[in-house]
């Protein structure tokens, strides 16, 4: 008999799937929004600057009044289940369990998702996990390019959680999937649904997030991987160079990021006659306040304002159908060799039988 506090260790392993998207605050109020934007930025990978510099700035002037300036922001965009990047995570989630259970047949796999900041916390599902028996996790950042900012700092937070556990469980994980060809196809797909139902745009503009130019030229690679994800995806659409743009947003502070900003050649692209501008953000999975508000909202007016007459923007890939596919596969793919066969479940019960405890 198992006493209270052991384990079966005969049990078959369990193998699970774990989806990390940014975060968002609880609410679209001050209070959390402050702890949001606390957490978010303490984590050095996000701001490397040193503490004694960067925590009176923080501390001083950003989380004392910022907070209370998004908040108009956020509630712009909050929907009745909560924050989109939220919902539309948690039904990613939900289509991607599914999927997983079609492919594998009756292989059970579940599929979890958390936040890198915010709720439900990294930490929180990983004892979910263990409680839930998984012995074995493919971890996936649903950040399509790879950025210290992003991808290391998920996986931060994920072994830091691990580093708690007596009996840590296998890890795989995915670190990018910039190039990947479902990820490429199905961008390419909300692309022309676009097209079709509101006509082809006079130029596309394809938005992603900035960094600080000096992590790029330190070695993160993610510059690169934006380009590249650009450049399929023109590919695909069959696009000339000067059909299309590459730009960066959300800069923060004083210090140079990744150019050309996004503001700035939305500006150039009115002036030079475009009248008609459609835009994707290819590293967003999800929608979410940058997407939705900045893009969709303050650029579409900043647009206009310039002499364009409309911004389209053409929606994240959220919980579609491509979407979905595209993370299950990925996820198949480093579950490879983890699931059992019917032979290895007989086996384990063999063994089982002949153990005493």
């Amino acid at each position: 008999m198992i006493e209270a506090g052991q384990r079966n260790h005969a049990q078959q392993p369990r193998a699970g799937v774990l989806l990390v998207n940014l975060g968002t605050p609880d609410a679209p109020t001050a209070p959390a929004i402050r702890r949001y934007l606390r957490e978010f930025l303490s984590d050095k990978r996000v701001v490397d600057l040193p503490r004694a510099l960067w925590w009176p700035i923080l501390n001083g002037f950003i989380l004392p009044f910022r907070p209370r300036r998004l908040a108009h922001s956020y509630g712009s965009v909050w929907g009745q289940e909560g924050a989109p990047l939220l919902t539309h995570t948690r039904d990613l989630t939900q289509g991607v369990e599914h999927a997983l259970a079609e492919r594998l047949g009756a292989s059970q796999v579940p599929v979890y998702f958390a936040m890198r900041y915010g709720n439900p916390s990294v930490a929180s599902v990983i004892a979910r996990a263990q409680t839930d028996g998984v012995r074995r996790l493919v971890a996936i950042p649903l950040y399509p390019q790879y950025s210290a900012t992003t991808t290391a700092s998920v996986m931060d937070a994920l072994f830091a959680a691990l580093s708690t556990l007596r009996w840590m469980p296998e890890v795989r994980s995915v670190h990018q999937y910039h190039d990947d060809p479902q990820y490429i196809a199905a961008l390419a797909d909300a692309v022309r649904a676009h097209w079709a139902a509101h006509g082809q745009g006079d130029h596309l503009l394809l938005s992603f997030h900035g960094i600080p130019k000096r992590y790029f030229e330190a070695g993160d690679p993610y510059f690169c991987h934006c380009k590249k994800t650009a450049r399929l995806l023109a590919e695909a659409l069959q696009l000339p160079e000067s059909h299309y743009t590459v730009a960066f947003q959300s800069r923060f502070g004083r210090e140079p990021w990744l150019q050309p900003y996004t503001d700035e050649r939305i500006v150039q692209l009115a002036q030079s006659g475009v009248k008609r501008l459609d835009a994707i953000c290819p590293g967003f999975a999800a929608d979410c306040l940058e997407t939705l508000e900045e893009m969709d909202m303050q650029y579409a007016e900043l647009f206009q304002a310039s002499g364009g007459e409309a911004l389209r923007y053409i929606p994240a890939l959220n919980a579609s159908a491509a979407h979905v596919d595209c993370i299950a596969a990925l996820a198949e793919q480093h579950l490879s060799g983890w699931l059992p066969t019917a032979i290895d479940a007989e086996q384990i019960a063999a063994r089982a039988a002949t153990l005493h405890y």
